[in-house]
């Protein structure tokens, strides 16, 4: 089991790097024991993560909500949610469920069901202009009236590697789009190459 510090004085590390590892996940890029303190995911939560790639955020997340918990994990690809499924099988766990689907349409899960959205590196994938209201209005659809969304992305600066700067999201531009949508930023978390940005649903 994960020792989790859930209290908001989360440890903050510098001079991340990529651990050797370079791929289709962010995972490697920062301490996730950092995000996941930030977050403040806890056990017996719903985690839902929107694309989730080889699923290293979904197999940590699994072990901190535990058997009471459960974890979403959705992407298109299905030789992803295959090695996913592959992953959390031989590790034992059975609290995630894995799916296969497309994020930009209707999300296959019931309303109000979820305690965190969670989409690492994602949105700088998208027609952010096009995906952005029809995918947060899913979130908003599936969150429960406390939920949480977290949201990481690359830094909008010059870099030997990951997309290039053109494609890349400034918090900013993220928090214009989200709050248009109806949420209210609650963090920022600076993960050395990314950024982490929380939001949650607004009341007014």
């Amino acid at each position: 089991m994960i020792a989790i510090n859930n209290s908001r004085e989360c440890k903050q590390e510098s001079g991340c790097g990529s651990g050797g590892r370079r791929g289709p996940s962010s995972f490697w890029m920062h301490d996730p024991e950092v995000v996941f303190c930030e977050i403040g995911l806890r056990s017996g939560e719903a985690f839902l993560d929107l694309g989730s790639g080889p699923g290293d955020y979904a197999i940590y997340a699994a072990k901190i909500v535990g058997d009471s918990g459960i974890v979403y994990a959705l992407d298109k690809w299905q030789y992803l949610v295959d090695g996913l499924k592959e992953k959390a099988d031989s590790q034992g766990l059975k609290n995630i469920k894995t799916i296969i689907s497309d994020i930009t349409v209707p999300l296959p899960l019931k309303d109000h069901c979820v305690d965190v959205c969670f989409l690492s590196t994602v949105l700088h994938t998208l027609d952010i202009n096009k995906a952005m209201k029809p995918l947060l209005g899913e979130v908003q659809r599936v969150l429960k009236p406390t939920g949480r969304l977290a949201i990481i992305e690359c830094k909008k600066e010059d870099a030997s590697f990951g997309p290039p700067k053109h494609v890349r999201l400034s918090p900013e531009e993220i928090e214009g789009l989200t709050t248009s949508c109806g949420f209210k930023r609650t963090g920022f978390t600076d993960l050395g190459y990314n950024y982490l940005i929380q939001f949650e649903l607004s009341r007014e």
